[in-house]
């Protein structure tokens, strides 16, 4: 009885479907995009100027009166040689005229490169880009339910599929390499598997200073000579300089000045925990955030005025129940989004975490925790929004699947962002007119319509908004499997962003490279 009467009919029909999918999945030319990197935020304000100026006044407060400590003989003695004061105690203090004077001189705009010249990314503003970071201690296998030490092949793959998705603009290393016992060879290497993988800007991380060096030689390598390397530094340092509550990381501040040197942007990175290495509310931990990064941002122009550097603050919440992490809270959304706010009080580029999850899964908890903290990110105008897609399990596990899921949710993200153009054209008075007097009584297939189908709406690659009669015809499609799917699609083809061979070859024979070749 449910059976079609014209089974051919019905054939047409599916191959009409199946031919405007085809179409709707083909690639949109870049100049019709609905969404772009560095699109305009700040709309979302959930501090008012009121409220900037008092968490000001506090930091500069906290610089003045009580300061940081463990800074190496070094940075004393360029803070010292800036105008700070070294106290009995040990601890470093900001004068107020001084922190005000640098943030008048600091950049308002920085230009972070990519390898190949085509995704560079501008810092200024409320610019936002979304990117991946982290330091996960494992692989998340979202079909056998598991999670597994994270290797070099799968940082490399990560880079492979970033570099193929057009809404993660930039790759932050997502996860260490554990299959490398040394650390300098697992630094060497994640530069290494992170190039070979994408073209788009990378971070890194140094364990000790004296890996640096290596570091630069490598990139300069990649580079074709340090001089082109210093023109378009294609990767920045990753840098926690600070050990909350108020203390200089002594040998990540080494490796922070020696990065600075070689020319490498900086992230100056301030990761209080809420409620544990900064104050459990949420304006007690912004204040405490930027107070840290004000302090590294007065020492990377000690070190070298005008030198690129993010300002990183990266609060984060806790459960108080347990004491677990919670990026994926309400509480992470505003700690995000009033730190971005921050940042534009200063007028400085400026970073933050968002995206991320605390389900272990790329579920529907991991959905609502993702979206959250992403969209408020974006809509608060940050400038680099970190671990933003696949990181899962509240820091310590990453997910290809994910990551490629994370290329829709962020597509949906930056359209937020983008937010409502209201214009003669936009308000459409001339259409309603015209539909509603002597016309067909429906928007339906109109010129004004079909112009705006793809410069006005976004679209997702995976996700499913067939009825459920077609996802029935379709087979059903899961989620997972389709991103599973586009996974070894991307992975089954050989990275654009490979080296030519005489530069590989020249990699290899310097250093002991893990992946490969």
């Amino acid at each position: 009885m449910n059976k079609p009467t014209n089974p051919t009919a019905r054939v047409a029909r599916s191959g009409g479907r199946a031919a405007r999918r085809a179409a709707r999945a083909a690639p949109v030319p870049e100049h019709l995009r609905s969404i772009h990197p560095g699109m305009e935020g700040g709309t979302l304000k959930p501090l008012t100027q009121q409220d900037m100026e008092r968490i000001h006044s506090s930091v500069l407060d906290a610089l003045e009166n009580i300061g940081l400590a463990d800074a190496p003989q070094s940075g004393i003695d360029y803070l010292v040689g800036a105008g700070c004061i070294l106290g009995d105690d040990g601890r470093i203090r900001f004068p107020r005229a001084l922190v005000e004077d640098t943030i008048a001189k600091a950049n308002r705009s920085i230009t972070l490169f990519s390898r190949d010249g085509k995704t560079d990314l501008e810092l200024s503003g409320n610019r936002v880009h979304y990117g991946t970071a982290g330091a996960a201690v494992s692989m998340v296998d979202v079909h056998g339910r598991e999670y597994r030490h994270s290797t070099v092949q799968d940082l490399h793959d990560a880079a492979r599929i970033a570099d193929q998705l057009n809404n993660i603009h930039f790759l932050q290393r997502p996860m260490v390499c554990r299959d490398i016992a040394d650390n300098r060879e697992m630094d060497l290497n994640s530069i290494y598997a992170s190039a070979a993988g994408t073209t788009k800007h990378i971070g890194v991380s140094f364990s000790e200073p004296d890996f640096v060096d290596d570091g630069l030689e490598m990139l300069h390598m990649m580079a074709g000579g340090e001089d082109k390397w210093r023109e378009r530094p294609f990767v920045s340092n990753s840098n926690c300089f600070v050990v909350p509550p108020m203390k200089f990381a002594t040998e990540s501040c080494e490796v922070m000045e020696k990065c600075i040197l070689g020319g490498m942007p900086v992230l100056l990175l301030s990761a209080g925990m809420a409620g544990a290495t900064a104050p459990s509310t949420i304006a007690g931990a912004i204040v405490q955030a930027c107070a840290e990064c004000l302090a590294g941002l007065v020492y990377v122009n000690a070190v070298k005025p005008g030198a690129p550097a993010i300002f990183g603050t990266w609060p984060f919440g806790l459960d108080l129940r347990t004491g677990a992490m919670s990026v994926g809270s309400g509480e992470q959304a505003l700690l995000t989004a009033g730190c971005a706010q921050m940042h534009s009080f200063y007028g400085v580029p400026g970073g933050a975490a968002a995206g991320a999850a605390d389900s272990k899964l790329p579920d529907m908890q991991a959905g609502w925790e993702q979206m959250c903290s992403a969209v408020m990110a974006g809509l608060s105008g940050l400038n680099m929004v970190y671990e933003a897609g696949g990181m899962h399990a509240s820091l310590l596990g990453f997910c290809h699947e994910s990551l490629i899921l994370s290329d829709d949710l962020l597509g949906q993200a930056l359209r937020c962002v983008r937010g409502i153009e209201v214009t003669d054209e936009t308000m459409a008075l001339d259409q309603i007119r015209d539909t509603c007097i002597g016309g067909p009584g429906h928007y339906l297939g109109t010129s004004q319509t079909l112009s705006r189908m793809e410069s006005d709406y976004v679209y997702p690659s995976l996700g499913d908004r067939t009825s459920p009669k077609e996802w029935a015809e379709m087979g059903k499609p899961d989620l997972l499997q389709n991103a599973t799917a586009r996974k070894e699609e991307i992975l089954g083809v050989r990275s654009a962003a490979r080296f030519d061979a005489e530069t590989d070859k020249a990699l290899r024979g310097r250093f002991n490279i893990h992946l490969p070749s």
